[in-house]
């Protein structure tokens, strides 16, 4: 039997925005999976594969005692989304709903005791090079 195993809570009053997962059979430079926010209508349950199209990556770095590691998060949209169907690129959302999900981000790693740095955010193709490089 396939089993998860709880990595982390969140602290009271947080909520991931959207559903945040991972690529299978991927792994980035922090030894997990490459991290994917994948917006949708509805929240979807855990182990649930969602075919997704890549819209852009947030590029950042990641610091937890002394030592920093890249640890870019991938943004994505459900294939079968309506109301974000006609979302192609980071470009096509609002600058308030980007610059939440990278405050999302900071804040998440904050609770652990680790730094979040964005360093740039990019198109579908620097995503779809980005998940090219972690496949395994």
């Amino acid at each position: 039997m396939d089993l998860f195993r709880l990595k982390k809570v969140l602290p009271a009053g947080s909520a991931f925005p959207y559903d945040f997962g991972f690529v299978p059979s991927s792994e980035a430079e922090d030894g997990d999976p490459i991290d994917v926010l994948v917006l949708m209508d509805e929240s979807a349950y855990p182990g649930c594969v969602i075919e997704a199209r890549l819209i852009g990556v947030i590029e950042a770095e990641q610091t937890e005692g002394g030592e920093t590691t890249r640890n870019d998060r991938l943004v994505a949209v459900a294939c079968e989304s309506h109301d974000h169907g006609n979302i192609r690129t980071l470009q096509d959302l609002s600058s308030k709903l980007l610059e939440e999900l990278e405050h999302f981000f900071k804040s998440y790693n904050e609770t652990s005791g680790k730094s979040f740095e964005v360093l740039a955010s990019r198109g579908p193709k620097r995503a779809w090079a980005c998940l090219q490089k972690h496949l395994l």
